[in-house]
């Protein structure tokens, strides 16, 4: 599975969101109405499965 589609399916079960809307372009916050909490969750989801840590200085 390509990186993309990895991540995407990632925030559509995280945001409970519709996939199509999912895009590259996409603005987490404006586009797909994520808040704070989902954005804890989503990076905490994204670490899990990627094997990495985010610094909280870019979230």
């Amino acid at each position: 599975m390509a990186t993309f589609e990895q991540i995407k399916d990632i925030i559509v079960e995280a945001l409970q969101c519709d996939a199509e809307i999912v895009q590259p372009e996409a603005k987490i916050n404006e586009d797909l109405g994520a808040d704070s909490l989902d954005m804890v969750e989503l990076i905490m989801a994204l670490e899990e499965s990627f094997s990495i840590k985010i610094a909280d200085e870019h979230t």
